[in-house]
């Protein structure tokens, strides 16, 4: 656990809140994307329920964005599945 993130995390590993830096924040998208399956398929729901239970501001909907923005999360257009992004790994970084 890299010491930049572990204080934003509470004493249950959920994310209390999102880093404003950039590069902590990157860490703290893919700590969250490690609580997903590759391979695996998600609904929107079960992606909101992911996330809801590993942050405690209630703010899913910036987390799910996040996610998928930074490129740990692929998404169809219409947003009806998600999807683990095999070729993003936690080496990569938050994505420019």
């Amino acid at each position: 656990m890299d010491a930049k993130l572990a204080r934003f995390l509470d004493g249950e590993g959920r994310l209390k809140q999102l880093p404003a830096k950039q590069s902590v924040r990157g860490l703290a998208y893919g700590y969250l994307a490690e609580k997903f399956e590759y391979g695996r398929d998600y609904s929107e729901t079960d992606v909101n329920g992911i996330l809801s239970s590993w942050h405690t501001f209630g703010d899913y909907f910036t987390l799910r964005r996040g996610l998928i923005e930074s490129g740990w999360l692929l998404r169809l257009p219409n947003g009806s599945k998600y999807w683990k992004n095999k070729e993003k790994q936690p080496e990569d970084g938050p994505a420019e």
